[in-house]
Protein backbone atom coordinates (compact mmCIF):
# COMPACT_ATOMS: atom_id res chain seq x y z
CA UNK A 1 0.00 0.00 0.00
CA UNK A 2 1.56 3.13 -0.53
CA UNK A 3 0.19 6.10 1.90
CA UNK A 4 0.77 10.22 0.90
CA UNK A 5 0.05 12.53 3.66
CA UNK A 6 -0.43 15.81 2.64
CA UNK A 7 0.11 19.09 5.23
CA UNK A 8 1.27 21.99 6.36
CA UNK A 9 3.16 20.66 9.00
CA UNK A 10 4.86 17.67 7.39
CA UNK A 11 7.31 17.46 10.66
CA UNK A 12 4.26 16.00 12.51
CA UNK A 13 4.53 12.17 10.78
CA UNK A 14 7.91 11.57 12.37
CA UNK A 15 6.00 9.37 14.52
CA UNK A 16 5.69 6.82 11.33
CA UNK A 17 9.39 6.11 11.30
CA UNK A 18 8.95 4.37 14.48
CA UNK A 19 7.79 1.06 16.17
CA UNK A 20 5.83 -1.32 13.37
CA UNK A 21 4.90 1.17 11.21
CA UNK A 22 8.81 2.19 10.46
CA UNK A 23 9.60 -1.47 10.36
CA UNK A 24 6.45 -2.09 7.80
CA UNK A 25 7.85 0.80 5.64
CA UNK A 26 11.41 -0.82 5.78
CA UNK A 27 10.10 -4.27 4.75
CA UNK A 28 8.40 -2.98 1.50
CA UNK A 29 4.89 -3.83 3.21
CA UNK A 30 4.02 0.05 3.29
CA UNK A 31 4.93 3.11 1.26
CA UNK A 32 4.40 6.38 3.07
CA UNK A 33 5.26 9.52 1.37
CA UNK A 34 4.94 12.84 3.77
CA UNK A 35 4.13 16.35 1.40
CA UNK A 36 4.49 19.84 2.89
CA UNK A 37 1.44 21.73 1.37
CA UNK A 38 3.45 25.09 0.66
CA UNK A 39 5.61 23.58 -1.78
CA UNK A 40 2.12 24.22 -4.24
CA UNK A 41 2.00 27.75 -3.43
CA UNK A 42 3.21 30.49 -5.74
CA UNK A 43 3.20 33.55 -3.64
CA UNK A 44 6.05 34.80 -1.50
CA UNK A 45 4.18 34.23 1.20
CA UNK A 46 3.29 30.58 0.98
CA UNK A 47 -0.17 31.00 1.44
CA UNK A 48 -2.47 28.72 1.61
CA UNK A 49 -5.78 29.98 2.88
CA UNK A 50 -8.22 33.15 2.63
CA UNK A 51 -11.18 34.75 4.96
CA UNK A 52 -14.40 32.74 3.94
CA UNK A 53 -16.93 34.59 1.34
CA UNK A 54 -19.70 36.24 3.32
CA UNK A 55 -17.69 36.85 6.52
CA UNK A 56 -17.08 34.52 9.46
CA UNK A 57 -14.22 33.41 11.88
CA UNK A 58 -11.67 31.38 10.91
CA UNK A 59 -9.99 31.41 7.12
CA UNK A 60 -10.51 28.39 5.17
CA UNK A 61 -7.53 26.65 2.77
CA UNK A 62 -7.41 27.45 -0.68
CA UNK A 63 -8.54 25.09 -3.20
CA UNK A 64 -6.05 25.86 -5.95
CA UNK A 65 -3.16 25.21 -3.74
CA UNK A 66 -4.95 21.84 -2.84
CA UNK A 67 -5.90 20.68 -5.99
CA UNK A 68 -2.48 21.02 -7.66
CA UNK A 69 -1.27 19.21 -4.44
CA UNK A 70 -3.73 16.36 -4.91
CA UNK A 71 -3.25 15.86 -8.76
CA UNK A 72 0.21 16.06 -8.70
CA UNK A 73 0.40 12.84 -5.60
CA UNK A 74 -2.16 11.05 -7.56
CA UNK A 75 -0.39 11.38 -11.02
CA UNK A 76 3.56 10.14 -9.09
CA UNK A 77 1.29 7.25 -7.66
CA UNK A 78 0.20 5.91 -10.92
CA UNK A 79 -2.58 3.28 -9.17
CA UNK A 80 -5.87 2.88 -10.92
CA UNK A 81 -7.63 3.69 -7.97
CA UNK A 82 -6.78 6.17 -4.69
CA UNK A 83 -9.08 7.07 -1.63
CA UNK A 84 -8.81 10.86 -0.64
CA UNK A 85 -9.08 10.90 2.71
CA UNK A 86 -10.35 14.13 4.28
CA UNK A 87 -10.22 14.35 7.98
CA UNK A 88 -12.93 16.75 9.23
CA UNK A 89 -15.51 16.84 11.89
CA UNK A 90 -18.64 16.78 9.45
CA UNK A 91 -16.79 13.56 8.28
CA UNK A 92 -18.39 9.99 9.06
CA UNK A 93 -17.51 8.52 12.15
CA UNK A 94 -14.30 6.15 10.99
CA UNK A 95 -14.82 2.55 12.19
CA UNK A 96 -12.86 -0.96 11.70
CA UNK A 97 -15.19 -2.18 9.38
CA UNK A 98 -14.31 1.01 7.51
CA UNK A 99 -10.11 0.48 8.04
CA UNK A 100 -10.60 -2.93 6.99
CA UNK A 101 -12.39 -2.27 3.84
CA UNK A 102 -9.01 0.50 3.23
CA UNK A 103 -6.72 -2.68 4.16
CA UNK A 104 -8.34 -4.82 1.74
CA UNK A 105 -8.87 -2.85 -1.07
CA UNK A 106 -7.03 0.08 -1.73
CA UNK A 107 -3.88 0.66 -2.87
CA UNK A 108 -3.44 4.02 -2.62
CA UNK A 109 -4.29 6.22 0.17
CA UNK A 110 -4.07 9.95 0.13
CA UNK A 111 -4.64 11.91 3.33
CA UNK A 112 -5.53 15.83 2.96
CA UNK A 113 -4.86 17.56 6.29
CA UNK A 114 -6.72 20.64 7.15
CA UNK A 115 -6.20 23.14 8.80
CA UNK A 116 -8.18 26.15 10.64
CA UNK A 117 -11.91 26.29 9.01
CA UNK A 118 -11.14 23.46 7.01
CA UNK A 119 -10.64 22.71 2.92
CA UNK A 120 -12.72 24.53 0.52
CA UNK A 121 -15.40 22.27 -0.30
CA UNK A 122 -15.01 22.25 -3.49
CA UNK A 123 -12.22 20.16 -3.11
CA UNK A 124 -13.88 17.24 -2.22
CA UNK A 125 -16.58 17.90 -5.05
CA UNK A 126 -14.44 18.14 -7.84
CA UNK A 127 -12.57 14.62 -6.90
CA UNK A 128 -16.28 12.96 -6.08
CA UNK A 129 -16.95 13.01 -9.66
CA UNK A 130 -13.32 12.02 -10.96
CA UNK A 131 -13.29 8.09 -12.10
CA UNK A 132 -11.01 6.41 -9.75
CA UNK A 133 -11.03 8.61 -6.95
CA UNK A 134 -12.70 7.54 -4.03
CA UNK A 135 -13.64 10.75 -1.22
CA UNK A 136 -13.68 10.04 2.67
CA UNK A 137 -14.33 12.49 4.82
CA UNK A 138 -13.71 10.97 7.83
CA UNK A 139 -14.17 12.39 11.84
CA UNK A 140 -12.65 10.23 14.88
CA UNK A 141 -15.21 11.47 17.16
CA UNK A 142 -17.97 13.94 18.26
CA UNK A 143 -15.18 16.67 18.94
CA UNK A 144 -13.20 19.09 17.57
CA UNK A 145 -9.14 19.09 16.73
CA UNK A 146 -6.75 22.07 15.61
CA UNK A 147 -6.19 20.08 12.11
CA UNK A 148 -6.00 16.67 10.40
CA UNK A 149 -2.68 15.72 11.42
CA UNK A 150 -4.06 13.66 14.56
CA UNK A 151 -6.62 12.14 12.88
CA UNK A 152 -4.31 10.94 9.50
CA UNK A 153 -1.90 9.09 12.06
CA UNK A 154 -4.82 7.31 13.73
CA UNK A 155 -6.42 6.13 10.38
CA UNK A 156 -3.14 5.28 8.78
CA UNK A 157 -2.23 3.25 11.75
CA UNK A 158 -5.67 1.76 12.24
CA UNK A 159 -5.63 0.68 8.46
CA UNK A 160 -1.76 -0.03 8.12
CA UNK A 161 -1.99 -2.77 11.11
CA UNK A 162 -4.25 -4.74 9.12
CA UNK A 163 -1.97 -5.19 6.51
CA UNK A 164 -1.02 -8.61 5.57
CA UNK A 165 2.72 -9.31 7.21
CA UNK A 166 2.34 -5.91 9.41
CA UNK A 167 1.87 -8.10 12.61
CA UNK A 168 3.98 -10.89 13.50
CA UNK A 169 1.24 -12.56 14.86
CA UNK A 170 -1.62 -12.04 12.83
CA UNK A 171 -4.01 -13.88 15.48
CA UNK A 172 -3.93 -11.45 18.10
CA UNK A 173 -5.96 -9.03 15.62
CA UNK A 174 -8.94 -11.59 15.83
CA UNK A 175 -10.03 -10.85 19.53
CA UNK A 176 -9.71 -7.45 19.43
CA UNK A 177 -12.62 -4.28 19.92
CA UNK A 178 -15.00 -4.12 16.64
CA UNK A 179 -13.54 -7.68 15.17
CA UNK A 180 -15.69 -10.58 14.62
CA UNK A 181 -18.75 -9.94 16.71
CA UNK A 182 -18.72 -6.30 16.84
CA UNK A 183 -17.60 -6.49 20.68
CA UNK A 184 -15.38 -4.29 23.04
CA UNK A 185 -12.00 -6.51 23.24
CA UNK A 186 -12.16 -7.71 26.72
CA UNK A 187 -9.80 -6.83 29.79
CA UNK A 188 -6.01 -7.64 29.71
CA UNK A 189 -4.00 -8.63 32.82
CA UNK A 190 -0.15 -9.96 33.17
CA UNK A 191 1.68 -10.61 35.89
CA UNK A 192 1.94 -9.98 39.06
CA UNK A 193 -0.77 -12.14 40.39
CA UNK A 194 -1.23 -9.20 42.69
CA UNK A 195 -0.76 -5.61 42.17
CA UNK A 196 -1.27 -2.82 44.65
CA UNK A 197 -3.96 -5.06 46.69
CA UNK A 198 -5.99 -5.64 43.28
CA UNK A 199 -5.83 -9.39 42.03
CA UNK A 200 -6.18 -10.97 38.26
CA UNK A 201 -9.10 -12.43 38.03
CA UNK A 202 -8.66 -16.23 39.20
CA UNK A 203 -10.15 -18.01 36.39
CA UNK A 204 -7.25 -16.64 34.49
CA UNK A 205 -4.63 -18.26 36.57
CA UNK A 206 -6.68 -21.85 36.51
CA UNK A 207 -5.69 -23.21 33.59
CA UNK A 208 -9.19 -23.85 32.26
CA UNK A 209 -8.97 -22.94 28.60
CA UNK A 210 -12.65 -23.49 28.14
CA UNK A 211 -13.71 -21.28 31.35
CA UNK A 212 -11.29 -18.89 30.15
CA UNK A 213 -12.53 -18.64 26.90
CA UNK A 214 -16.04 -18.06 28.06
CA UNK A 215 -15.14 -15.51 30.99
CA UNK A 216 -13.76 -13.65 28.49
CA UNK A 217 -16.28 -13.61 26.56
CA UNK A 218 -18.78 -12.50 29.39
CA UNK A 219 -16.51 -9.38 30.01
CA UNK A 220 -16.53 -8.68 26.19
CA UNK A 221 -20.50 -8.51 26.24
CA UNK A 222 -20.56 -7.02 29.69
CA UNK A 223 -17.99 -4.49 28.73
CA UNK A 224 -20.18 -3.70 25.08
CA UNK A 225 -23.61 -3.44 26.45
CA UNK A 226 -22.04 -0.73 29.55
CA UNK A 227 -19.78 1.39 27.01
CA UNK A 228 -21.26 1.07 23.62
CA UNK A 229 -24.79 -0.21 23.54
CA UNK A 230 -25.04 1.00 19.88
CA UNK A 231 -23.05 -1.49 19.41
CA UNK A 232 -25.61 -4.31 20.77
CA UNK A 233 -28.73 -3.51 18.21
CA UNK A 234 -25.78 -4.28 15.33
CA UNK A 235 -24.43 -7.97 16.32
CA UNK A 236 -25.75 -10.23 13.71
CA UNK A 237 -27.99 -12.89 15.19
CA UNK A 238 -25.70 -15.98 14.04
CA UNK A 239 -22.77 -14.39 16.23
CA UNK A 240 -25.20 -14.57 19.76
CA UNK A 241 -25.17 -18.60 21.27
CA UNK A 242 -27.62 -19.03 23.75
CA UNK A 243 -25.15 -17.76 26.43
CA UNK A 244 -24.45 -14.72 25.50
CA UNK A 245 -28.30 -14.16 25.12
CA UNK A 246 -28.57 -14.51 28.86
CA UNK A 247 -26.04 -11.98 29.86
CA UNK A 248 -27.21 -9.36 27.24
CA UNK A 249 -30.53 -9.90 28.78
CA UNK A 250 -29.39 -9.26 32.38
CA UNK A 251 -27.99 -5.94 30.97
CA UNK A 252 -30.64 -4.54 29.56
CA UNK A 253 -30.55 -6.21 25.85
CA UNK A 254 -32.61 -8.24 23.50
CA UNK A 255 -30.94 -7.65 19.92
CA UNK A 256 -32.43 -8.59 16.65
CA UNK A 257 -34.45 -10.02 15.83
CA UNK A 258 -36.06 -9.19 19.26
CA UNK A 259 -35.27 -5.68 19.50
CA UNK A 260 -36.20 -5.09 22.90
CA UNK A 261 -34.21 -3.32 26.19
CA UNK A 262 -35.38 -4.97 29.33
CA UNK A 263 -35.11 -4.62 33.32
CA UNK A 264 -35.82 -5.96 35.79
CA UNK A 265 -37.81 -5.17 39.60
CA UNK A 266 -39.13 -6.24 42.42
CA UNK A 267 -43.33 -5.73 42.41
CA UNK A 268 -44.46 -3.06 44.31
CA UNK A 269 -47.79 -3.46 46.94
CA UNK A 270 -49.35 -1.67 44.62
CA UNK A 271 -49.37 -4.00 41.90
CA UNK A 272 -51.41 -7.07 42.60
CA UNK A 273 -53.63 -6.35 39.58
CA UNK A 274 -50.95 -6.50 37.01
CA UNK A 275 -49.11 -9.26 38.60
CA UNK A 276 -52.64 -11.45 38.38
CA UNK A 277 -52.73 -10.40 34.56
CA UNK A 278 -49.38 -11.89 33.52
CA UNK A 279 -49.59 -14.63 35.61
CA UNK A 280 -53.16 -15.66 34.38
CA UNK A 281 -51.81 -15.28 30.91
CA UNK A 282 -48.78 -17.06 30.92
CA UNK A 283 -49.81 -19.96 33.36
CA UNK A 284 -51.82 -21.63 30.51
CA UNK A 285 -48.99 -21.55 28.26
CA UNK A 286 -46.67 -23.65 30.37
CA UNK A 287 -49.83 -26.27 30.92
CA UNK A 288 -49.45 -29.65 29.66
CA UNK A 289 -51.60 -30.72 27.15
CA UNK A 290 -53.53 -33.43 28.96
CA UNK A 291 -54.92 -30.49 31.53
CA UNK A 292 -58.60 -29.44 30.71
CA UNK A 293 -59.14 -25.93 30.44
CA UNK A 294 -61.82 -26.23 33.11
CA UNK A 295 -58.67 -27.21 35.79
CA UNK A 296 -56.28 -24.59 34.36
CA UNK A 297 -58.79 -22.18 34.67
CA UNK A 298 -59.93 -22.98 38.11
CA UNK A 299 -56.11 -23.08 39.54
CA UNK A 300 -55.60 -19.35 37.82
CA UNK A 301 -58.97 -18.45 39.87
CA UNK A 302 -57.61 -20.19 43.05
CA UNK A 303 -53.87 -19.34 42.71
CA UNK A 304 -53.17 -16.29 40.47
CA UNK A 305 -56.24 -14.49 41.56
CA UNK A 306 -55.73 -10.55 42.55
CA UNK A 307 -56.19 -11.39 46.16
CA UNK A 308 -53.75 -14.26 46.05
CA UNK A 309 -51.27 -11.82 44.40
CA UNK A 310 -52.23 -8.93 47.13
CA UNK A 311 -51.08 -11.82 50.28
CA UNK A 312 -48.25 -12.54 47.88
CA UNK A 313 -47.02 -8.81 47.84
CA UNK A 314 -48.09 -8.49 51.42
CA UNK A 315 -45.62 -11.06 52.85
CA UNK A 316 -42.04 -9.89 53.27
CA UNK A 317 -40.78 -13.53 53.01
CA UNK A 318 -42.21 -13.53 49.07
CA UNK A 319 -40.39 -12.19 46.52
CA UNK A 320 -41.75 -11.58 43.23
CA UNK A 321 -39.17 -10.04 40.42
CA UNK A 322 -40.72 -8.61 37.23
CA UNK A 323 -38.68 -8.80 33.67
CA UNK A 324 -40.19 -5.85 31.73
CA UNK A 325 -39.87 -5.59 28.76
CA UNK A 326 -39.92 -2.18 26.11
CA UNK A 327 -39.06 -1.79 21.93
CA UNK A 328 -36.35 0.41 20.43
CA UNK A 329 -32.77 0.93 20.96
CA UNK A 330 -32.11 2.97 23.91
CA UNK A 331 -32.15 6.60 22.58
CA UNK A 332 -35.68 6.39 21.26
CA UNK A 333 -38.65 8.23 22.59
CA UNK A 334 -39.53 6.19 26.58
CA UNK A 335 -41.92 3.82 25.86
CA UNK A 336 -44.55 1.79 28.31
CA UNK A 337 -42.60 -1.02 29.89
CA UNK A 338 -44.46 -4.22 29.68
CA UNK A 339 -44.01 -7.61 31.75
CA UNK A 340 -42.98 -10.51 29.71
CA UNK A 341 -42.07 -12.82 32.59
CA UNK A 342 -41.99 -13.04 36.43
CA UNK A 343 -40.75 -15.40 38.90
CA UNK A 344 -41.95 -15.99 42.11
CA UNK A 345 -40.03 -17.06 45.64
CA UNK A 346 -40.85 -17.48 49.14
CA UNK A 347 -38.35 -17.50 51.49
CA UNK A 348 -37.91 -17.52 55.05
CA UNK A 349 -35.52 -17.40 58.12
CA UNK A 350 -33.82 -20.43 57.85
CA UNK A 351 -36.03 -21.09 54.69
CA UNK A 352 -39.20 -21.78 53.77
CA UNK A 353 -41.07 -24.91 51.47
CA UNK A 354 -44.69 -25.81 51.22
CA UNK A 355 -45.78 -28.32 53.62
CA UNK A 356 -44.76 -31.27 51.27
CA UNK A 357 -42.83 -34.26 53.02
CA UNK A 358 -40.48 -35.01 49.86
CA UNK A 359 -39.71 -31.59 49.17
CA UNK A 360 -38.79 -31.02 52.86
CA UNK A 361 -36.64 -34.42 52.88
CA UNK A 362 -34.90 -33.53 49.21
CA UNK A 363 -34.27 -29.71 50.18
CA UNK A 364 -33.44 -29.68 53.56
CA UNK A 365 -32.91 -26.19 55.56
CA UNK A 366 -31.66 -22.50 54.56
CA UNK A 367 -33.96 -23.10 50.98
CA UNK A 368 -35.92 -20.89 48.77
CA UNK A 369 -38.82 -22.22 47.12
CA UNK A 370 -39.15 -20.97 43.27
CA UNK A 371 -42.78 -21.40 43.09
CA UNK A 372 -43.53 -19.91 39.80
CA UNK A 373 -40.93 -18.79 36.48
CA UNK A 374 -42.51 -17.88 33.42
CA UNK A 375 -42.14 -15.99 30.35
CA UNK A 376 -44.07 -14.99 27.55
CA UNK A 377 -43.78 -17.84 24.80
CA UNK A 378 -42.62 -14.72 22.01
CA UNK A 379 -39.93 -14.18 23.56
CA UNK A 380 -38.53 -18.05 24.28
CA UNK A 381 -35.04 -18.07 22.66
CA UNK A 382 -34.20 -14.79 23.39
CA UNK A 383 -32.05 -15.08 26.50
CA UNK A 384 -34.97 -13.64 29.17
CA UNK A 385 -35.70 -16.30 31.08
CA UNK A 386 -32.34 -17.59 31.69
CA UNK A 387 -31.55 -14.15 32.49
CA UNK A 388 -34.98 -13.93 34.74
CA UNK A 389 -33.59 -17.12 36.72
CA UNK A 390 -30.00 -15.90 37.41
CA UNK A 391 -31.18 -11.72 38.45
CA UNK A 392 -33.42 -13.93 40.88
CA UNK A 393 -30.85 -15.96 42.36
CA UNK A 394 -28.16 -12.69 42.54
CA UNK A 395 -31.44 -10.93 44.77
CA UNK A 396 -31.91 -13.55 46.95
CA UNK A 397 -28.60 -14.27 47.86
CA UNK A 398 -27.84 -10.72 48.11
CA UNK A 399 -30.81 -9.73 50.03
CA UNK A 400 -30.74 -13.29 52.36
CA UNK A 401 -27.44 -14.32 52.62
CA UNK A 402 -28.50 -17.45 55.17
CA UNK A 403 -29.77 -19.12 52.14
CA UNK A 404 -27.47 -21.99 50.78
CA UNK A 405 -30.45 -23.61 48.19
CA UNK A 406 -33.05 -23.17 45.91
CA UNK A 407 -35.87 -25.64 45.37
CA UNK A 408 -38.44 -26.43 42.95
CA UNK A 409 -40.71 -28.58 40.96
CA UNK A 410 -41.76 -28.75 37.61
CA UNK A 411 -43.99 -31.52 35.96
CA UNK A 412 -41.74 -34.66 34.68
CA UNK A 413 -43.01 -34.76 31.30
CA UNK A 414 -41.81 -30.82 30.62
CA UNK A 415 -38.57 -31.72 29.14
CA UNK A 416 -37.97 -27.96 28.13
CA UNK A 417 -38.66 -26.89 31.47
CA UNK A 418 -36.10 -29.29 33.13
CA UNK A 419 -33.38 -28.76 30.13
CA UNK A 420 -33.58 -25.01 31.48
CA UNK A 421 -33.22 -26.00 35.02
CA UNK A 422 -30.49 -28.38 34.75
CA UNK A 423 -28.49 -25.62 32.38
CA UNK A 424 -29.16 -23.43 35.79
CA UNK A 425 -27.90 -25.38 38.45
CA UNK A 426 -30.71 -27.67 39.59
CA UNK A 427 -30.11 -30.91 40.11
CA UNK A 428 -33.21 -33.49 40.42
CA UNK A 429 -33.12 -35.02 43.99
CA UNK A 430 -37.07 -36.45 44.36
CA UNK A 431 -40.87 -36.43 43.31
CA UNK A 432 -43.76 -34.58 43.99
CA UNK A 433 -47.40 -34.57 43.90
CA UNK A 434 -48.79 -31.20 42.53
CA UNK A 435 -52.77 -30.64 41.87
CA UNK A 436 -53.92 -28.09 39.39
CA UNK A 437 -57.72 -27.54 39.66
CA UNK A 438 -57.94 -30.48 41.41
CA UNK A 439 -55.75 -32.71 39.06
CA UNK A 440 -53.13 -34.74 40.04
CA UNK A 441 -49.75 -33.89 38.15
CA UNK A 442 -46.47 -35.74 38.46
CA UNK A 443 -43.52 -33.51 39.23
CA UNK A 444 -39.93 -33.89 39.54
CA UNK A 445 -38.52 -31.56 42.56
CA UNK A 446 -34.80 -30.09 41.66
CA UNK A 447 -32.21 -28.09 44.12
CA UNK A 448 -29.62 -25.85 43.47
CA UNK A 449 -27.37 -25.08 45.65
CA UNK A 450 -25.53 -21.78 45.58
CA UNK A 451 -22.03 -23.25 47.32
CA UNK A 452 -21.40 -25.56 44.20
CA UNK A 453 -22.92 -23.11 41.01
CA UNK A 454 -22.23 -19.77 42.72
CA UNK A 455 -23.96 -16.99 40.49
CA UNK A 456 -22.68 -15.59 37.89
CA UNK A 457 -21.38 -11.76 38.02
CA UNK A 458 -23.64 -10.82 35.28
CA UNK A 459 -26.35 -11.07 37.07
CA UNK A 460 -25.80 -9.25 39.82
CA UNK A 461 -26.80 -5.74 40.38
CA UNK A 462 -29.38 -5.88 37.64
CA UNK A 463 -32.97 -6.44 39.89
CA UNK A 464 -33.89 -2.63 40.75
Amino acid sequence: MRIDIISIFPQFFDCLDVSLMGKARDSGILQTHIWDLRDWTQDVHRTVDRAPPGGGAGMVMKPDVWGKAIDQVIAQAGAPKTVLAIPTPAGIPLTQSQVRDLAANTGHLVVACGRYEGIDQRVSQYYQQLPGVKVLPFSLGDYVLNGGEVAAVALVEATCRLLDGFVGNPNSLVEESYELSGLLEYPAYTQPATWRGLDIPAVLLSGDHQKVKSWRRQQSLMLTAKRRPDLIWEIEPGALEKSDREILAAQGFLPTPYNQRVRFRRAQPGEAAACSAIASRLFPQACPDYLPADAIKRFVEEELSEPAFKAYLADPGTLIILAEVAPGAPGQEETTWETAGYTLTHVGDPGFLPPEENLVKAAGENCAYLSKCYLDQRLQGSGLAGAMIEVTHAYLQERFPHLTKIGLGTNQANRRALKFYRHHGYRKCGRRTFLVGGIENQDLIAVRDFTAHQVPSWAQNVAQ
